[in-house]
């Protein structure tokens, strides 16, 4: 790769290494290449951080790199240089990242590998399953979990946050940042960008105010498209992510173009809601021929009794959505079907083993539905495991959980942003009118480790439709026909 003029930090940066005096003049040069091997705005990166660490400025960065871009490689080019330049030296570089299992393990493997590939295999040693060692310098790989252990470490030559987005700020500040408190470490907070409130952005907005009085660089920040000059598959990748997902959902814009979202949102927008409005009919029966799913919310049994002695407008409901899957359009690009709304079934005030042998009958008999996903937490257990007997496979029990309902409702946002989800034009239904008001009110929560909630807010009316759309959704993604996947 050609190289490119380097600002000043990294002029700075880069004369340090050839004039240390503690490191011989084949180790400078051999750094030297490693980092001219980064792509240019790993290198930019690189050496403004090499600049801090040679200099002892003790200077904290956020670098934003868009997901799958190199940060990780970039970090491992680090750690490897910092560890030969100093493998004489009792001296720690320390990582964290947010779990033990896969993130800590990953960033050991891959420091491991470029450390093989520098002629070092063999020579480097593995300590206590978190420790790698060079001569005397080691690198100390830490989980910043809630629950790990990790006071009495110090970090001499670098304290590395990896995904800082996801840390929580409590344990940085109490139990990382005092590491390098003794050493005035420098220390780099990695990550892609989330919502306005972790501890990556906190960071981010302190570099970005320090940079605005004296002019030193401290934020990084490299989307996808910075990154897809130097790759054209990663170009041809993230492109079709961006088909998938949609420009305006939430994991593209934070991942790939790293830019924050807001909680207490609209869950929906115009522009989305536009696009699930359809023009075809509603159906009260089904064509020949044709497949059809569904996706059932409960009501909870409980809640009712409550709603009834209280002001509420409306009983919490059980709402059955069927879809019609229309594969006409699958192609290499889109390889999903297409999902219309085709019929709704509303029940307020009605006991689930009342329910039973309508919902039954409705599904097996008149819809003959090949995939039904059903709500089955808490008191929809029972009623999931009676339509599971009755139906068999074809019946997916779904029990929400904060981790669950978060990937429900990115799915959801994916099919409607590449518009494969249509409702039935209007028809005057209450239904229709439930349905539409639902997703005017509903709302979305982001929270840390890339999750999210979505709901209506219970001052404002139920969400049972908008469940059922989400459970519609989910049953479409687990029928996968031979003949359309074959084709």
């Amino acid at each position: 790769m050609s190289s490119e003029t380097s600002p000043c930090p990294s002029a700075s940066a880069s004369g340090r290494l050839s004039r240390n005096k503690k490191k011989t003049q084949d180790e400078a040069s051999a750094s030297e290449a490693r980092i001219s091997r980064l792509r240019p705005y790993q290198r930019q990166v690189a050496l403004a951080i090499l600049d801090s660490v040679f200099s002892k400025k003790g200077t904290t960065f956020s670098v934003e790199i868009a997901r799958q871009g190199g940060k990780n490689e970039l970090s491992a080019q680090l750690e490897l240089l910092l560890l030969t330049l100093y493998m004489a030296e009792p001296k720690n570089l320390v990582k964290c990242s947010p779990t033990f299992k896969p993130q800590t393990v990953i960033s050991m493997m891959r420091l491991k590998d470029r450390l093989n590939d520098a002629g070092f295999g063999g020579i480097w040693i593995a300590e206590l399953g978190y420790i790698i060692r060079l001569g005397n310098a080691r690198a100390v790989f830490l989980s910043a979990d809630d629950k790990a252990n990790v006071v009495g470490n110090t970090a001499h030559l670098l304290l590395e946050i990896d995904e800082s987005q996801d840390v929580s700020k409590e344990k940085y500040d109490k139990e990382f940042k005092p590491m390098g408190a003794t050493t005035n470490v420098t220390t780099v907070h990695y990550g892609t960008t989330w919502d306005d409130a972790t501890l990556l952005e906190e960071v981010k907005q302190t570099n970005l105010e320090l940079e605005r009085k004296d002019g030193q660089r401290r934020h990084f920040r490299y989307d996808w498209q910075e990154v897809a000059k130097y790759n054209p598959d990663y170009l041809a990748y993230v492109e079709s992510e961006r088909r998938r997902l949609g420009e305006n959902h939430p994991l593209f814009l934070t991942q790939y173009c790293l830019l924050p979202i807001h909680s207490g949102g609209g869950f929906f927008d115009p522009q989305q809601r536009a696009q699930i409005s359809g023009r075809h009919p509603r159906k009260h029966q089904p064509d020949p021929g044709k497949v059809y799913v569904a996706g059932i919310d409960l009501a909870g049994e409980a809640e009712e009794e409550v709603a009834l002695k209280s002001l509420n407008p409306r009983r919490d409901a059980t709402v059955v959505t069927i879809g019609e899957l229309d594969f006409s359009m699958c192609s290499d690009i889109a390889s999903e079907p297409l999902i219309r709304i085709v019929e709704h079934f509303w029940w307020t005030g009605r006991k689930h083993t009342e329910l039973y042998p309508q919902l039954v009958d409705i599904l097996r008999n008149v819809w003959r539905c090949r995939r039904v996903v059903v709500d089955a937490t808490g008191i929809g257990q029972p009623v999931s495991s009676f339509l599971k007997k009755s139906l068999g496979s074809r019946v997916t029990p779904y029990t929400f959980s904060a981790q669950s309902k978060s990937q429900l409702g990115f799915r959801l946002l994916a099919t409607v942003n590449s518009g494969r989800l249509k409702m039935y034009r209007g028809d005057g239904s209450p239904e229709y009118q439930e349905f539409w008001l639902e997703l005017e009110r509903a709302r979305s929560h982001y929270r840390p480790n890339q999750t999210m909630n979505f709901y209506v807010d219970p001052a404002r009316g139920h969400d049972d439709f908008l469940m059922s759309l989400a459970l519609l959704v989910e049953a479409s993604n687990r029928y996968s026909p031979r003949s359309a996947r074959g084709s």
